[in-house]
């Protein structure tokens, strides 16, 4: 079983819309059975969930501090992967989510804001030494300064080469708990979806077993995360900002 944890300290990057779509579509293209988590205390994840008429993919209601027993079980169950959705801002909840990833997704939108509060996500995600992959999210068809942003998360990370593109059908799917494939399964929303994850589905067939470091498959090592040790420093448009 492989876990994504979709994560971002900024609100407002899509990381809801993302994870919800992720999930489906990988169902839908035999990675299942997959299964959708919602650590975010405002539970937009859970109440899109809940409207879904189709059973895939699953949903399970747990609180974070049951993550690690969560994904245990969901293991047994035979779940294949489990995408998690994270808060923004709770620094100390997101750290606990990531420290259970197989691969950490980053969406970003392209402006300098975004760009600049990537820094403390990043931090975490070095700390816990997992791999990650930022997602152009709300992309502007032509625009340069969506090619400057690409640029400028490169030097964070790696960047997926499909973006997806500032479009009113990924939240008006969502209202009543269906994705742009099930709307409109040949509109260019769908295809931008099923490239995205074509590509994290690539990343995620060349991990090897042991990439959490637990040697026995059925258990998840508790992580002791000590923030305090981490070297805080801010994120800068276009390159990273490194303190003396």
């Amino acid at each position: 079983m492989r876990v994504i944890v979709f994560a971002s300290q900024k609100g407002g990057s899509g990381k809801t819309t993302i994870c919800g779509h992720m999930a489906v579509q990988a169902a839908r293209t035999g990675h299942g059975p997959v299964a959708m988590i919602d650590t975010d205390p405002q539970g937009s994840l859970a109440q899109w969930a809940s409207e879904r008429r189709n059973a895939e993919p699953g949903y399970i209601q747990l609180e974070l501090a049951n993550l690690r027993e969560g994904l245990i079980e969901a293991r047994k169950e035979g779940y294949r992967l489990v995408c998690v959705d994270t808060p923004p801002s709770l620094t100390r909840e997101i750290s606990k989510a990531l420290s259970y990833a197989d691969l950490v997704v980053m969406p970003t939108r392209p402006s300098p804001h975004d760009i600049r509060a990537v820094g403390v996500t990043v931090d975490l995600v070095e700390f816990h030494n997992k791999p990650m992959v930022f997602i152009i999210n709300g992309a502007t068809p032509r625009a340069r300064i969506t090619s400057d942003a690409a640029v400028a998360l490169s030097q964070h990370g790696t960047v997926a080469p499909s973006f997806i593109h500032n479009r009113v059908d990924y939240a008006a799917s969502m209202i009543d708990g269906r994705t742009v494939m099930e709307v409109k399964p040949d509109g260019t929303s769908a295809n931008e979806i099923a490239e995205v994850w074509s590509y994290l589905a690539e990343r995620l067939a060349r991990m090897d077993d042991t990439l959490n470091g637990v040697p026995d498959p059925t258990e998840y090592t508790r992580t002791v995360t000590n923030l305090n040790v981490m070297r805080r420093r801010p994120a800068a448009f276009g390159r990273r900002s490194v303190s003396a």
